[in-house]
């Protein structure tokens, strides 16, 4: 149970997927007993839960989660390949990054859209924040970033954070370099 959720942490999960994916190897369990395992994880600081938040009716979705590690060595830790899936490393590092920033953070559906975060200060002020590598390679990776936040209509502030040093404006949404942004301590 511990080794599936840390190695599909960032990934939408509930506890009918991982009941299904554990019984699919042989093992029966139980949901409740799944979501005591999940608590244990979170209790020790392994695991932080992001609840998923349907942007139209306002509402927490309650069956679908994000798991986010505090230290991503947990899964390298388990995993003797060591090469790297960027997109969920970058949300993680954006997630712990919000959150010791003292955000609320979950993560958005805009009908089949996705937005990664929204963030939520103590002032109650919103942002909105798409996670990616790069968009600079290809004008399909940059239209997918870019819609969910396109198709939000609010005035709170809108960021894309990538590892791109050539950065731009699209439609009033800020294009960051995400580690420029957390060396020098930014908030959203």
């Amino acid at each position: 149970m511990q080794k599936y959720i840390i190695n599909n942490f960032g990934a939408t999960t509930s506890l009918k997927s991982l009941k299904k994916a554990i019984e699919q190897t042989g093992t029966p369990i139980s949901e409740a007993t799944i979501a005591r395992y999940i608590k244990a994880l979170l209790d020790a600081k392994i695991l932080y839960e992001c609840p998923r938040f349907d942007m139209k009716s306002k509402k927490s979705l309650g069956g679908e989660k994000k798991y986010y590690l505090a230290d991503t060595g947990f899964y390298y830790a388990q995993n003797t390949d060591n090469r790297i899936n960027f997109g969920p490393v970058l949300e993680n590092i954006m997630y712990v990054y919000a959150r010791s920033h003292d955000y609320s953070v979950s993560v958005g559906r805009f009908g089949k859209l996705e937005c990664d975060f929204i963030l939520r200060d103590n002032e109650m002020r919103y942002s909105y924040v798409q996670v990616a590598l790069t968009i600079a390679l290809c004008k399909e990776t940059e239209d997918r970033e870019y819609r969910p936040l396109e198709s939000i209509r609010d005035n709170y502030p809108k960021y894309v954070a990538t590892a791109d040093s050539l950065l731009q404006k699209r439609n009033g949404i800020e294009h960051i370099n995400l580690v420029d942004f957390m060396r020098n301590g930014k908030d959203f």
